[in-house]
């Protein structure tokens, strides 16, 4: 490929080209399975070409914590490559946290279906702002106690550490749902006019209802972030189905 601005040859498609300071591409989609990544470059609606990330793990089952991180941080060095407005992700959630923390560009989630045409769907829309805060330092109110124990917490902290939630407002619990033999489990409701959401967890016949404010400007957007905030349950095998 060469680059649009000046024609000098480029490395791989969308680089940024060094020679003429010029951007050729304004956003890459990053698909994560266990040990593959898949990154599809776009200017506007028109896909540039692919690049693809490997690792191999040192066990059958899983990757250890250096190569997840090792893994990340090569994702994150081809994204730097073409330095583009945005970046949306799909897939392994570790591996996105880690390649989000080692980016100064903001990184959104999408479906885990067909992230590519996701995104082109909605390039015409205003991306939503992420809120660059730890999970932690969104958690707050009057009420401090989540039920569930460590997987109550888990799903808090789930939901609080996706970019687009500003903050969460922990509820009072009530002792009187039905009964569930299913272990803890959450997941986030409708979202309102405003695009904020609830995120309700259950622990047996105890039900609490948390506040989610986001940085959606409106139902539409609002629904956006719920359905991603379910998928990062679902992910954490939280999600209770409907």
């Amino acid at each position: 490929m060469q680059c649009g601005h000046c024609g000098r040859s480029l490395d791989r498609p969308g680089d940024y080209c060094l020679v003429c300071d010029g951007q050729n591409a304004d956003a890459v989609v990053v698909s994560v399975a266990d040990s593959r990544a898949t990154l599809t470059i776009l200017d506007g609606e028109t896909v540039l070409g692919e690049t693809h990330v490997t690792t191999v793990p040192e066990t059958d089952e899983e990757l250890s914590t250096v190569q997840h991180r090792n893994f990340a941080g090569r994702i994150a060095d081809e994204i730097r490559r073409k330095r583009p407005e945005a970046v949306y992700a799909a897939g392994d959630l570790d591996v996105i946290t880690a390649v989000r923390a080692d980016l100064h560009y903001p990184v959104y989630r999408v479906p885990n279906s067909d992230p590519v045409a996701a995104v082109l769907d909605r390039r015409g829309d205003r991306d939503l702002a992420v809120v660059e805060k730890p999970a932690a330092a969104k958690i707050g109110g009057a009420h401090s106690t989540v039920i569930g124990n460590r997987d109550g917490e888990r799903a808090i902290t789930t939901i609080a550490g996706h970019p687009h939630v500003k903050k969460i407002i922990p509820g009072p619990i009530d002792a009187g749902g039905s009964g569930s033999r299913t272990g803890v489990r959450a997941k986030a409701t409708r979202a309102d006019n405003n695009g904020n959401v609830r995120l309700l967890i259950r622990d047996g016949s105890s039900v609490q209802e948390n506040r989610i404010v986001t940085t959606a400007m409106d139902r539409e957007t609002g629904e956006r972030v719920r359905d991603d905030l379910n998928r990062a349950l679902s992910e954490a095998d939280l999600r209770e189905e409907t």
